[in-house]
């Protein structure tokens, strides 16, 4: 990943898939985002950080090409190409789909219910499989677990070929053991080759086990490994809050320091909040 300075004109033909230089967007008088530069490299693994309104999902649907920037602009290598794996709270789970056919559906073209030849329903057996999810095809995806259905979407994404691939608060919703699984997963597709761009509100649980970090709040607050972005500066920044950032057996931990948060000794602080990772 690159951040690149107001006045680059480089083109996206270099090492980048996708770059957004000044990126400004909005759905009313007030932008959304302001002026946002950021490159997305092959094999990038990149968590999208801020608090809530920061214009996390907007960036996400703006590097995918689905909302035209009122400002600035979003560039795509030729033939790079892209999948997106939506929040699970957000899916109607009373779809009358097989697991199966909610992959298939994903080269579908529009159609309501897709055909799906042999031929594909190796590759999406294959891609089942490769996600944990082997034996599950025929199964409807309402009767899966969260963790389950998160990743019949991921295969979805997997299924059309894309280069890069885009989730929305993957982690949302699922239990401290399902989003563990989560997060591995990721990281294992990541190192067979998949570019992986994330927004996700987990500090602790997600964004210090990431290789890189943006945390956004309309516009770029900073950009790097956890070790340079994860830091009180940049952080109340990010979210208008004093942060404070625990060392404990090795662990960085984010922990509100703001006036309402608790007043504990330090040792039960970081217990109490290592307890919930």
């Amino acid at each position: 990943m690159r951040r690149r300075g107001a006045g680059s004109t480089t083109d996206v033909a270099g090492s980048a898939l996708i770059e957004a230089r000044r990126l400004t967007v909005a759905y009313g008088p007030e932008p959304v985002i302001v002026d946002v530069d950021l490159a997305i490299e092959s094999r990038d693994l990149i968590g999208i950080v801020g608090p809530s309104g920061s214009g996390k999902s907007t960036l996400l649907k703006a590097l995918l090409g689905d909302i035209r920037p009122r400002h600035g602009s979003v560039s795509r290598g030729n033939g790079v190409s892209v999948g997106f794996v939506p929040q699970v709270e957000k899916i109607d789970w009373n779809f009358p789909v097989t697991v199966a056919e909610c992959v298939g559906m994903a080269r579908a073209h529009g159609l309501r219910t897709p055909w799906i030849s042999r031929s594909e329903r190796m590759e999406i057996a294959a891609v089942l499989d490769r996600l944990g999810l082997h034996g599950l095809g025929e199964r409807h995806i309402r009767d899966l677990s969260g963790g389950q259905q998160q990743r019949v979407f991921l295969a979805r994404a997997l299924f059309t070929g894309a280069d890069v691939i885009f989730l929305d608060e993957p982690t949302s919703g699922l239990d401290v053991k399902t989003r563990h699984e989560v997060l591995h997963l990721l990281g294992d597709l990541n190192a067979e080759g998949v570019t992986i761009v994330l927004t996700t509100h987990d500090l602790n649980g997600i964004a210090t086990h990431l290789p890189t970090i943006v945390c956004l709040n309309k516009t770029v607050i900073g950009a790097g490994s956890p070790d340079q972005i994860l830091v009180p500066d940049i952080l109340e920044r990010t979210y208008g809050s004093p942060m404070q950032i625990l060392e404990h057996g090795g662990m960085r931990v984010v922990v509100d320091a703001g006036p309402n948060a608790s007043i504990l000794p330090f040792e039960r602080r970081m217990d109490e909040t290592v307890s919930g990772l």
